[in-house]
């Protein structure tokens, strides 16, 4: 549904948001103007390794990592967005990138920078980390969400709401079936996808008890609902998250989001983040996968709810869209990106010996849902 950005981006100035760090700790041009190298036998010799690779999707998601992990050397990688044509490397081996919104500009965005002969990924650890929309029924604004399953709401067939058979609470149903309780055939191949639970678990377990940002706007949005978790403070929470370029907003959608995200996931999915681009990063990545480019098995993924899915009772479905930025969330759920993700970047870093080869049965306790 969501990286929240159109009107916030007002707020903070166009130029703000399509910026790379004024700047950085080397000379970009040197390393962007060196040739792939090859090495003996035609076979092309890897770049520079990466411990962790954070993948923001526009500027104020980067920015939160870009202020606080710096100095940056800014490395140009050909393919990636225009607005956004440099990755960030610190000293540590950590990097930034950003993709632009939405499936087509995260997926070439990520293809391009797993193919780019200037890094080497074989072991990196990628954390997609972006802002979301929220359903009220498993967080809250400000909640940090570490996610298990990435289900393409998009990727469905929909009938004109006014429409649509007797009984179904919305116009939407799988591609290729006759009602929405009948699962697809998932011919896509990028429907659903499971993130390596091992690492979910362990990024929860490392981050779940840190404090969480907030402010008085958040509060007083959550405070109109009259339910938990809505009603209450953010936290770091273990749910799901679906990707979808229109954005939506009603109890009706949201009850769909639920039910599509069971429906696709066996049952196991809980549905409590929408979102644009996961699936799409996430298929880019499995294919240079295949390609032993990267390892699948280090991608995390955490969204921070900017502002709430569905409206408070007695509000509209389209106050609640489009009056979303009074909300108060966006502020906090940037910030919580950081607060939420960087134990597990500092604990990667700080510990590379026991990471290096996969994550470390160490790194991971008992995380309920």
């Amino acid at each position: 549904m969501r990286t929240r950005f159109t009107f916030l981006c007002a707020a903070l100035s166009l130029a703000a948001c399509a910026s790379q760090p004024p700047s950085t700790h080397q000379d970009a041009g040197a390393l962007s103007a060196q040739p792939a190298a090859f090495a003996q036998g035609g076979a092309i010799a890897h770049g520079r390794a990466v411990k962790v690779m954070i993948v923001a999707m526009f500027a104020p998601e980067a920015k939160t990592w870009l202020e606080r992990l710096g100095p940056w050397e800014s490395v140009t990688i050909a393919g990636l967005s225009p607005d956004y044509p440099n990755v960030q490397c610190n000293a540590d081996d950590v990097c930034v990138m950003t993709t632009g919104m939405g499936h087509a500009n995260a997926a070439a965005s990520t293809m391009a920078l797993a193919f780019a002969p200037q890094f080497d990924l074989r072991k990196t650890y990628f954390l997609i980390a972006g802002i979301a929309g929220v359903n009220p029924e498993h967080g809250t604004i400000g909640s940090a969400a570490w996610s298990d399953w990435l289900v393409d709401f998009g990727l469905q067939w929909e009938i004109d709401g006014d429409g649509r058979p007797r009984g179904w609470r919305t116009g939407y149903l799988g591609i290729n079936t006759k009602s929405p309780n009948e699962k697809p055939a998932l011919d896509y191949r990028t429907e659903v996808f499971r993130v390596n639970p091992r690492l979910t678990e362990a990024a929860w377990a490392i981050s779940h008890d840190v404090t969480l940002a907030d402010n008085a706007q958040a509060q007083a949005a959550r405070a109109k609902y009259a339910y938990a978790p809505a009603n209450r403070p953010p936290t770091v929470i273990r749910c799901d998250s679906v990707a979808d370029d229109t954005w939506w907003s009603g109890k009706a959608l949201g009850a769909r989001a639920s039910a599509f995200t069971r429906q696709l996931t066996g049952g196991q999915g809980v549905y409590c983040m929408t979102q644009q681009e996961d699936n799409a990063t996430f298929e880019a990545l499995s294919r240079a996968a295949h390609a032993q480019r990267v390892d699948l098995d280090r991608v995390a993924v955490l969204r921070a709810g900017s502002d709430f899915d569905r409206p408070y009772a007695g509000e509209s479905n389209a106050a609640n869209l489009l009056n979303y930025a009074s909300q108060g969330g966006f502020a906090p759920a940037l910030e919580n990106l950081y607060r939420a993700g960087h134990p597990l970047v500092q604990t990667i870093v700080a510990h590379w010996s026991e990471w290096q080869d996969g994550v470390p049965s160490s790194a991971s306790s008992s995380a309920p849902r």
